[in-house]
């Protein structure tokens, strides 16, 4: 089977991160890909490689809405097609590039990378928080680890009592907490953990009268592939969500693999210098140590041959998993039959 679900929506970067009349080469699900931006402010995701002499289309230039081959001046537009051949007025047959459908959403450009007449922008899970809340800085990180374990990373927090000790510092909620994983009719797979009556969080002590308790929550909501939202909340104890003590917060945590070992990490965060620092604490010393460890330590063996242990806390990420592996296999190709 194919490593990866093709016909499904990948973050491929933030818009900002595409240079303004230039290009981002970028490597998504091992292809090399080329994203810019069109003068209609619509994007373009060309495979970064010419179809001439296999030179990356990222060495040349721009020409409008065109790209120039920097070996030989071969012309592509939008579409992939081969627009221009500077030594004739012919252009051979298939000088052609794949072109993935692309949709600009939530400061990010999605791109399909399946069936074209598949690629349904409804199908893009909802973000539409990163934009309705204050202003944000919007984040990459590079991991090299395969996809599905920051996923189990993400959708099982309660390493946080042992990862995070110093930086999220839930001073042993979680295991006091409640652990719930389920599915909503979006096809979402929710991991949800409750930790009712306990004391603040270090962030909001001061926000709670001495002795006081309240009530806290993280929900993680994951699309295939690996599109996932965390929502945070922190209420006064026993009043049904509804005495916030601060206001609730969500966070995107978006994975798209660049190959089978390793993945482009999106993320946002408050603007600041001591968010920044605190992303790369998260995200560079403590997550990113462990995730590139483990990817290590498998030697490229399959996670189900390995035959883990599967705690509790588990259910949702293998929920995730076994979704994946659904996904795959609708896609894989039908067995040929050879008559008898």
């Amino acid at each position: 089977m194919e490593p990866y679900v093709r016909n499904l929506w990948y973050v491929a970067g933030w818009e900002d991160e595409v240079p303004e009349g230039g290009m981002l080469p970028r490597t998504l699900l091992d292809e090399p890909r080329l994203i810019y931006r069109l003068a209609d402010g619509s994007y373009a995701a060309l495979a970064d490689r010419c179809p001439h002499r296999f030179a990356p289309l990222s060495r040349g230039k721009r020409a409008g809405d065109r790209i120039v081959c920097g070996y030989h001046g071969l012309e592509f537009g939008a579409d992939g097609g081969c627009v221009r051949n500077p030594f004739s007025d012919l252009i051979p047959p298939n000088t052609q590039v794949s072109s993935w459908p692309t949709e600009a959403r939530w400061g990010a450009v999605w791109v399909w990378p399946g069936d074209a007449a598949a690629a349904d922008p409804a199908l893009i899970p909802d973000f539409s928080f990163i934009d309705a809340g204050p202003p944000i800085v919007r984040g990459r990180t590079h991991m090299r680890a395969n996809y599905e374990f920051i996923t189990d990373n993400l959708m099982d927090l309660s390493h946080a009592e042992f990862l995070h000790i110093e930086t999220f510092a839930t001073n042993g909620a979680l295991f006091n907490g409640e652990h719930s994983a389920t599915q909503d009719d979006s096809g979402a797979i929710w991991s949800n953990w409750r930790m009712p009556d306990t004391p603040p969080p270090p962030f909001a002590t001061a926000l709670v009268p001495d002795g006081g308790r309240v009530d806290q929550w993280l929900e993680m909501r994951w699309h295939a592939p690996a599109s996932m939202a965390l929502f945070i909340g922190v209420a006064h104890a026993g009043s049904e969500r509804q005495a916030m003590v601060v206001p609730a917060m969500a966070n995107p945590h978006i994975i798209t693999p660049e190959t089978a070992t390793s993945s482009h990490y999106f993320f946002t965060r408050e603007p600041g210098d001591a968010s920044e620092a605190m992303a790369k604490q998260v995200f560079d010393a403590e997550d990113g140590p462990m995730l590139e460890a483990i990817q290590q330590a498998m030697l490229g063996r399959d996670f189900w041959a390995e035959r883990p242990v599967i705690l509790s806390v588990d259910a949702a990420a293998i929920r995730a998993r076994r979704r994946l592996m659904q996904l795959r296999r609708s896609e894989a190709p039908a067995p040929i039959e050879i008559a008898a």
